[in-house]
C-alpha cells in the first residue's frame, strides 16, 4: 500500500528513542523527510545521522516557548515544506497521588501539555489542506493506570483538546489524531515494570492481561503512527486510535 509520505516533511518531537524514534523511523522509511526533536544535543545528532538524508536534528524542549518556531523553520528551512507533526514527549514521573510534588506536576504540565498545545496552535497556523498534527498520547486517555497519577491527569486532557482541535481544523482540511500505546517494549515501559520488586513477574502478568499476550514491539506502534500520518488515512480525524494489543476494554 502506497501511503503516499514520498517528500512530504513532518516534525517528529521526542524522537530521539521510544515512540517518537520508531514513528520517525517508520515516516522516513516510506519516503517522507523529517525534522526530529529532542533535549540532548548529541541524541538529536546521532538519531538524525542513523535516519539517513531526509532526517534533521534539532535540538529542544517541547517545553520551550520557541520551540515550535524553531521546528516548523527546520522544517521549511531544509526540505522547503512542512505537511505536519508528531508530538511525542517522554512520560512524566511515576508516582501514586501522595508521592507526586507541585514541582514534578508543574513540570510535567509545561512539556506534556503546554508545550504540546503551543506546537499544535503553531503548527495549526502554518498547516494547509492535508496537513495533519498527531499526538502520541497514552492508554490512560481511556482508563487510569496504577501508579501514574500525573500521566493519568494530563494525557486525557490533551485528548480533549485535540479531539476540540479537530472539529476547528476540519473546515480547513487539517486533520487531528491521537496515538494510544499499551504496554509497548520500550526503555519507559522497561522502566515502570523495574519499579516492582520482581520486574519479570510485573511483565508477565501485564501480558496476560493483553489479548495478544505479548507486549507490543516499538516498530509496530511507529507503522501505525505512520500511516494516521499520512495521505492515505484522509478521512480520518478526531480520532484516539490505542495500539495495544487489545489490551482496553471498551469498544
Amino acid at each position: 500500500m502506497d501511503l503516499g509520505l514520498k517528500d512530504r516533511v513532518y516534525v517528529v518531537t521526542g524522537a530521539t528513542r521510544g515512540l517518537g524514534n520508531a514513528s520517525a523511523r517508520e515516516l522516513v522509511a516510506d519516503g517522507a523527510k523529517v525534522v526530529v526533536s529532542g533535549r540532548d544535543d548529541k541524541s538529536v545528532a546521532e538519531t538524525a545521522d542513523a535516519l539517513g538524508p531526509n532526517a534533521v536534528g534539532v535540538a529542544v524542549d517541547n517545553a520551550d516557548p520557541e520551540a515550535a518556531a524553531r521546528l516548523i523553520g527546520a522544517a521549511r528551512e531544509n526540505f522547503g515544506r512542512f505537511n505536519g507533526v508528531l508530538i511525542s514527549v517522554g512520560g512524566p514521573p511515576a508516582g501514586f497521588v501522595a508521592d507526586n510534588t507541585d514541582e514534578q506536576w508543574q513540570a510535567a504540565f509545561e512539556s506534556v501539555f503546554l508545550g504540546a498545545v503551543r506546537l499544535a496552535r503553531a503548527a495549526a497556523s502554518e498547516l494547509e489542506a492535508g496537513g495533519v498534527i498527531g499526538f502520541v498520547l497514552s492508554g490512560s486517555v481511556y482508563e487510569p493506570i496504577p501508579g501514574l497519577t500525573i500521566s493519568n491527569g494530563l494525557r486525557p486532557g490533551l485528548a480533549g483538546f485535540a479531539k476540540s482541535l479537530s472539529e476547528e481544523l476540519g473546515p480547513r482540511g487539517i486533520r487531528v489524531v491521537g496515538v494510544l500505546p499499551g504496554r509497548i517494549d520500550t526503555d519507559r515501559v522497561r522502566q515502570l515494570d523495574g519499579l516492582s520488586a520482581d520486574p519479570e513477574a510485573t511483565r508477565a502478568a501485564s501480558e496476560s492481561r493483553i489479548p495478544l499476550r505479548r507486549y507490543g514491539a516499538p516498530e509496530e506502534f511507529g507503522r501505525v503512527a505512520a500511516f494516521l500520518m499520512s495521505p492515505a488515512a484522509s478521512y480520518l480525524t478526531g480520532v484516539m486510535v490505542p495500539v495495544d494489543g487489545g489490551a482496553r476494554h471498551g469498544f
